[in-house]
C-alpha cells in the first residue's frame, strides 16, 4: 500500500511537469507574439509611407489624405507593456462617428443590417458576410453582434434578432455615403 506522503509527492511531480511545460508553451507564445508583433508594425510602416508617397505624387497635400482612412483609437498601436492578444477594439457609437472606424468584419455586419428590410438574427448574417453556415461561424457572429449591440451600434428588439441602433447615422451603408458625396 501506498503511503499518503508517497501519493503526494507522486501528485507534486505531475504538477510540477505540468506547470513546466505549460511555461514552455508561455515562452514559445511569448516569442511568437513578438514576431506577430513586429510584422504587423512594419506593414502599419509601410501602409503610411505608400500612402504618403501616393499623395505626394498625385500632388495631393498629405493632410488632405488624411479624411480617406484616418487612425482612429481603435487602430491605435499596442504599447508594449500592455499585453493584449486578439483583441479587436470595437469603439463605442457616438453622434457623428461612422463604420469606417470599425473593424472590418464588424463594418460587414453593420452594413448586412443596415442594409435589410427588418432585424436579423447571427444565422442569416454570416453566409451575407462571406462566412459557411456552420455552428462555430454563426456562434462567433452573435458574440461581435452582442458586442456591437453593448457598444451601441445595434440593438436587440427581440432576442436574438438585431436592428441598427442609428439608422441614417453611423449605421449607414457604404452605397448611401458614396451617394451622399456624388451629389454634392
Amino acid at each position: 500500500m501506498v503511503s499518503l506522503i508517497e501519493e503526494l509527492e507522486t501528485r507534486e511531480a505531475a504538477a510540477r511537469v505540468r506547470v513546466e511545460e505549460l511555461e514552455a508553451e508561455i515562452a514559445e507564445l511569448t516569442s511568437r507574439l513578438a514576431g506577430e508583433r513586429e510584422v504587423w508594425s512594419r506593414l502599419r510602416v509601410t501602409r503610411e509611407t505608400v500612402a504618403q508617397v501616393l499623395a505626394e505624387l498625385s500632388g495631393q497635400d498629405v493632410a488632405e489624405t488624411a479624411p480617406l482612412r484616418e487612425p482612429v483609437a481603435a487602430e491605435a498601436p499596442v504599447e508594449p507593456e500592455v499585453r493584449v492578444v486578439g483583441a479587436v477594439m470595437v469603439p463605442h457609437w457616438r453622434e457623428g462617428l461612422t463604420m469606417d472606424v470599425l473593424p472590418d468584419v464588424y463594418r460587414d455586419i453593420v452594413e448586412v443590417i443596415a442594409d435589410a428590410s427588418g432585424p436579423m438574427q447571427a444565422k442569416q448574417i454570416v453566409p451575407r458576410i462571406g462566412l459557411p453556415a456552420v455552428t462555430a461561424k454563426i456562434e462567433g457572429t452573435r458574440g461581435k453582434l452582442k458586442r456591437l449591440v453593448e457598444r451601441g451600434w445595434l440593438i436587440e428588439d427581440q432576442p436574438g434578432r438585431f436592428a441598427p441602433a442609428h439608422p441614417g447615422s453611423g449605421g449607414e451603408s457604404a452605397n448611401s455615403r458614396n451617394d451622399k458625396g456624388s451629389s454634392l
